[in-house]
């Protein structure tokens, strides 16, 4: 696995996510010498990658779903700032 400093990721980026992409190549992060994450390629093929995303569109339908609920309980003319202050009384 390779080492890369944190600013030399920062000014080869699209070069290196470019390996990561096609050659499956793997990075140790370093920050000031000590590593500080793992740079590679996600694991599995194009239907992972299909179920991922309609997964990732449920949860986006459920969130819209949640925010709808929301709403309709939502105190007329009060902010979040206004019910957030009233809840911490």
């Amino acid at each position: 696995m390779h080492e890369i400093g944190v600013r030399e990721l920062k000014t080869r980026a699209s070069e290196i996510v470019r390996n990561v992409r096609r050659r499956r190549t793997r990075y140790v992060i370093t920050y000031r010498g000590r590593p500080v994450g793992v740079l590679g390629p996600l694991e599995g093929n194009e239907s992972t990658t299909t179920s991922s995303a309609a997964e990732a569109s449920a949860v986006w339908d459920e969130l819209t779903r949640l925010g709808q609920d929301i709403a309709r309980g939502w105190p007329a003319n009060k902010t979040s700032a206004d019910v957030l202050s009233e809840m911490r009384r």
